[in-house]
């Protein structure tokens, strides 16, 4: 399907705009990851934390496989809940 897309220049701002978001999505990824491994290294580790946090992190990955550069909106409002989200899961609030 790639191939009846129209084609579309970004501009530097865009392109800018979108790998902020992308990046404020691994961020988040990788908190999952993080605390999948603390988790995993733990005395007693609790599978269903593991378990949650891995879906969150699947769940993560399709949701940065649907950002578009050139919806601003949907760009602006990834980089802030994503950046967010990181946050929250580091300080284990998510």
């Amino acid at each position: 399907m790639a191939h009846a897309l129209e084609p579309y220049e970004w501009s530097n701002e865009e392109t800018a705009a979108y790998e902020a978001a992308i990046e404020a999505v691994n961020g988040a990824v990788g908190a999952y990851s993080a605390r999948i491994a603390t988790e995993e290294a733990a005395p007693e580790p609790d599978p269903a934390v593991i378990a949650r946090a891995h879906a969150a992190r699947n769940r993560l990955a399709r949701e940065r496989e649907k950002l578009r550069p050139n919806d601003r909106e949907q760009i602006a409002a990834a980089r802030r809940h994503y950046a967010r989200l990181a946050r929250e899961i580091r300080d284990g609030n998510a």
